[in-house]
């Protein structure tokens, strides 16, 4: 009975990840950037599309990356991780839904819908992150993460299917607006089981005691947090490792379909080409958590990082349609993968007491790594009137943070966490 129970919390807090993963491969990845650049932006000179996007998701990234901390920090002190959840996921998924109303020439309300989005999706994974620690035990957590990674590859990957069905047999622009209509859908329906079964973990007040104004008491356990950070030594320079490798991860996700079109791939390519990439990475993410238990979480990503080494090298000759599918596969090798032991690495570093605090720094370092690639990239298109030099500058982030990954002594952060665990239960 106790395992049946564990089961089912799994497999619902996994559920959200197929859920809104739909946001990712529909929304952020596949068909809103070449919408937007066909029919939102038309009629913007040059790459101007390409440039207004690029600054679109770095403000987004910002925005998520000021407030995630202090989130997380109200989150752990009033024991209120999933009503957050709840709350920035339902924004995001009303400014998915309003992207039903862009039409041609629409490009400022269809960046405005997608800020919006990338914040509430942004705001619920710190929340949705947070609870991995309190329902995975240590030795499963990478299977656990790597299965939600999976499991989000293959809802956002069947709900894509639809969506390319939906483009290209509806007539007009009634495909595309309906396929944003749907995600908004998904991702409302797939939260209701972690909502429903994933338990809310106990609110905890890091000493300071209860009563506070929940903004305030953020705010005072994150200046704790901070003034505690020397003693997290191994979990931050985890964290600028993260920040580097991330910064290229996340920008080949978010460019990749803007920049084949900008070079004259077409849409059901560039889509065709993206749903290969969902379904590649369902056996791919599994096959990394089990690679992980052999060599090591560690090792298992440098490995991913250095196959993200050579996509960029060859994204930059890039030219042709069937490329495009070659370097989608490839990424979809080692996205899921990279990703989830990331996650998982982070976690068993973490105090459980502070998930979603700790894990709100987790999501500004991702989100600082999301503004300073898609920045880049718009900046280094807009200096030289192409798009393909800004794929080089992404080395220098996969190279530099396998190499300060590899300097993080992740048992020594273990015996951290647990120390810190000890030292809150006896304040509690």
């Amino acid at each position: 009975m106790v395992n049946q129970v564990r089961r089912r919390i799994i497999n619902a807090w996994c559920f959200y990840d197929w859920g809104n993963s739909a946001f990712s491969t529909t929304v952020e990845a596949a068909v809103l950037p070449v919408y937007f650049q066909k029919v939102a932006a038309a009629g913007l000179p040059g790459n101007t599309a390409t440039v207004y996007w690029g600054y679109a998701a770095a403000l987004s990234l910002l925005v998520s990356a000021l407030i995630a901390p202090v989130l997380g920090s109200i989150g752990d002190y009033t024991g209120a991780k999933k009503r957050l959840l709840a709350v920035f996921a339902g924004f995001g998924i009303l400014a998915t839904a309003l992207l039903f109303l862009v039409r041609e020439g629409d490009w400022p309300l269809a960046l405005g819908c997608i800020v919006a989005g990338s914040i509430g999706f942004a705001g619920a994974a710190v929340f949705y992150d947070s609870l991995l620690p309190h329902i995975a035990r240590p030795e499963e957590i990478d299977y656990v993460s790597s299965r939600g990674y999976a499991m989000g590859y293959l809802g956002g990957g069947l709900l894509l299917a639809v969506n390319i069905a939906m483009v290209q047999f509806l007539p007009g622009t009634l495909g595309p607006r309906l396929s944003f209509l749907s995600v908004a859908l998904w991702w409302g329906a797939f939260t209701v089981p972690l909502l429903r079964w994933v338990p809310e973990p106990p609110a905890d007040s890091g000493g300071l005691g209860a009563g506070l104004n929940p903004l305030v008491a953020g705010f005072r356990r994150l200046g704790d947090t901070f003034r505690h950070l020397r003693s997290y030594r191994q979990l931050f320079l985890f964290l600028i490792a993260f920040w580097l490798y991330n910064d290229g991860i996340g920008t080949i996700i978010k460019m990749a379909t803007i920049y084949g079109s900008e070079i004259g791939i077409g849409m059901m390519d560039l889509i065709g080409a993206l749903l290969v990439t969902q379904f590649v990475g369902i056996p791919f993410s599994l096959l990394f958590g089990r690679l992980a238990s052999r060599i090591g979480t560690k090792r298992a990503i440098v490995l991913g990082l250095g196959w993200y080494t050579l996509i960029a090298c060859a994204g930059y000759f890039m030219s042709e349609a069937w490329h495009f599918w070659v370097l989608a596969f490839a990424v979809g090798m080692v996205q899921g993968g990279t990703q989830a032991l990331s996650r998982s690495l982070f976690g068993v570093m973490v105090p459980r007491a502070r998930s979603a605090e700790f894990y709100g720094f987790y999501d500004v370092s991702s989100k600082i790594a999301g503004i300073a690639g898609p920045a880049l990239f718009a900046l280094v298109g807009q200096l030289t009137g192409s798009s393909r030099l800004s794929i080089l500058a992404l080395i220098v982030f996969f190279v530099g943070g396998a190499l300060l990954l590899g300097q993080v002594n992740e048992q020594e952060g273990i015996k951290v966490a647990e120390a810190e665990n000890a030292r809150l239960a006896t304040i509690v």
